[in-house]
């Protein structure tokens, strides 16, 4: 006779099992449906008025729409590059509640230009959306500089004692993008770093240094309020909000291009179904005509990509950014 008690045996357990996890996949569907159901925090790494500042700010304000009562806190968090805010965010509670505002530095050139992170990019986040992207402007003083193309600032600092760019701290796109001007310009840059855009800018003002690359949301203000002169751009195309402005490559630097972005990541862990709809919500606020013409008005290219298309982008910027910051032999502790 055959014995039939053991797949019965199987089949009550398994039955057991999956009433078990019912409840369970239930909890997590409805968990999602609900979020989020209190305030969403937003870390910048970066002091208010600087681009990532900005783009959080101008984000927040279209989710809090969406989400009503939940609504949007950016919290400021600067220092060392974006590497504090970038560590308390990897260190919070992976439930949707905590965001970070993270650009190209924090996430794609800090593993090459730094020899310990308290963070590792690709392990601690969850990417959710790039957000935007953002061209960088090579800014001079007119009171300091006759220089008002690239050709004519390139020709008066080599008649100088050296060419000093100011950074917005060191491992920032701004940082190693003064490596890669001078490589496309055959000048030997000295880059300066400064604590913050406000410092940078003062040493420009003052005449300490003969430059700086600025985020077109940045440099855009001072460009039009005749305070700062924009020699060019470094997109691929110019950029809408300075259209008079031509990118470098037009003026004859072919090599010259490079571009920040601004995206929003979790903490590792956090539940796949919540970073799926934050990705929707965020696509869904940067693509909606207000949205999308508020970040531009700033100075910023939308992108607003799927969680999987920026886990690529960043991928893709570490290796690139990792070569140029190879090519500087630059390490910081």
């Amino acid at each position: 006779m055959k014995n039939t008690t053991q797949p019965l045996r199987r089949a009550l357990v398994a039955a057991s099992i999956l009433a078990g996890l019912m409840p369970w996949a239930g909890a997590q569907a409805q968990g999602a449906a609900a979020y989020p159901n209190k305030p969403v925090r937003i870390i910048v790494g970066f002091p208010a008025g600087t681009g990532p500042d900005i783009v959080a700010r101008l984000l927040a304000q279209k989710l809090s729409e969406g989400w009503g009562n939940a609504g949007v806190i950016v919290d400021n968090k600067p220092g060392a590059g974006g590497l504090i805010a970038a560590s308390e965010a990897a260190r919070a509670a992976p439930d949707g509640y905590t965001l970070m505002l993270g650009e190209t530095g924090q996430l794609s050139i800090a593993p090459s230009s730094y020899n310990k992170l308290p963070y590792d990019p690709a392990k601690d986040f969850v990417p959710v959306s790039q957000v935007v992207t953002s061209d960088f402007v090579l800014l001079v003083n007119p009171q300091k500089v006759p220089s008002r193309n690239v050709k004519e600032f390139v020709d008066w600092t080599k008649q100088q004692k050296g060419l000093f760019l100011a950074t917005f701290g060191a491992g920032t796109p701004g940082h190693f993008g003064a490596f890669m001007f001078g490589d496309a310009v055959k000048l030997k840059p000295e880059p300066v770093h400064y604590k913050n855009t406000a410092d940078a800018l003062g040493g420009l003002f003052s005449g300490d240094v003969q430059g700086v690359f600025a985020s077109v949301g940045l440099a855009a203000p001072n460009v039009k309020a005749g305070k700062l002169i924009a020699l060019g751009s470094t997109g691929a195309t110019r950029t809408n909000a300075l259209p008079d402005v031509p990118t470098i490559k037009e003026q004859g630097y072919a090599n010259l291009e490079f571009s920040s972005w601004f995206g929003i990541v979790a903490p590792a862990k956090t539940p796949p179904e919540i970073v799926a709809k934050l990705s929707a919500d965020i696509v869904k606020a940067v693509q909606s005509p207000e949205g999308k013409a508020k970040m531009e008005e700033a100075g910023f290219r939308v992108t607003g990509t799927s969680s999987q298309d920026f886990a690529r982008t960043i991928a893709a910027d570490t290796v690139t950014w990792g070569k140029a910051v190879a090519a500087t032999g630059f390490k910081a502790d």
